[in-house]
């Protein structure tokens, strides 16, 4: 059983609530699919619990953000990542721990091959910036491209919009709901496709639902799972930095 996380953006709350969720199960692989930082008030606490925890995680683009460049960032963003930034750096924390986390995000692989899985933050297309939303499934140039580039894989895993889902070869988007919370590949009317599965995102959900999201793997069946998290002490954590943009907070309580 593999669990897939994604989308912390540096709140605590909603990654314990995860990990406790995690725990649970007999997961045999834990693994994360980028922006572990970003937005939310505790980088450095997020990023110690992944590097400690998952078996891996892949570049976000708010890691690449933060090593690279946020000039294409919507404000709001950019300001969090050069927020981000200096607290990954500060003078009063130990400079070793400091030198671990970027080097840790430096060495962060834009996508992986596993078996029969493709894993990226973004697309095939595009691994670390660019978004698949729902609308995507009815443009069937792009749902080509993204398809042509699975190089044998059956199955592609994604985060970034922030938005659960599968999406299938022949152009259908299914939200989580659609298929009762569970996927399963080559099964009934979905026999024979690929799927792309947008896991959604643990620390910052923008599908009007305010619980962190993620996903259990067999192998075969795909589980979306919704997690309640103290999301008012994320948001008081977001407004005591004095820095962040309020937007920030309120988000969390609206799930967009």
């Amino acid at each position: 059983m593999i669990a897939f996380i994604s989308d912390i953006h540096s709140n605590t709350e909603a990654l314990s609530a995860v990990l406790a969720v995690v725990d649970q199960r007999k997961v045999d692989r834990l693994i994360c699919l980028g922006d572990i930082i970003g937005y939310g008030p505790e980088p450095r606490e997020t990023l110690r619990t992944v590097m400690a925890r998952c078996e891996f995680s892949l570049r976000g683009n708010h890691e690449e953000g933060a090593l690279l460049n946020a000039s294409d960032f919507n404000p709001r963003a950019r300001v969090a990542i050069d927020w981000t930034k200096k607290q990954l750096t500060p003078p009063a924390c130990q400079r070793q721990e400091s030198f671990a986390f970027w080097n840790y995000l430096d060495k962060l692989e834009r996508s992986r091959r596993d078996g029969e899985m493709l894993l990226v933050h973004g697309s095939p297309k595009d691994p670390v910036r660019e978004y698949i939303v729902p609308k995507d499934a009815a443009d069937r140039a792009k749902m080509n491209e993204w398809f042509s580039l699975f190089d044998g894989a059956r199955i592609c895993f994604v985060g970034h919009s922030h938005v659960p889902g599968v999406y299938l070869e022949s152009g259908r988007y299914l939200s989580p709901s659609d298929v009762g919370n569970s996927f399963e590949l080559d099964g009934g009317e979905f026999k024979g496709q690929r799927a792309i599965v947008n896991i959604g995102s643990v620390g910052q959900p923008r599908d009007g639902d305010t619980r962190a999201s993620f996903v259990f793997f067999d192998g075969k069946r795909v589980h979306f799972v919704r997690v309640e998290y103290a999301f008012e002490q994320t948001m008081a954590k977001i407004r005591a930095t004095g820095a962040l943009p309020e937007y920030l907070a309120e988000r969390l309580a609206n799930g967009r």
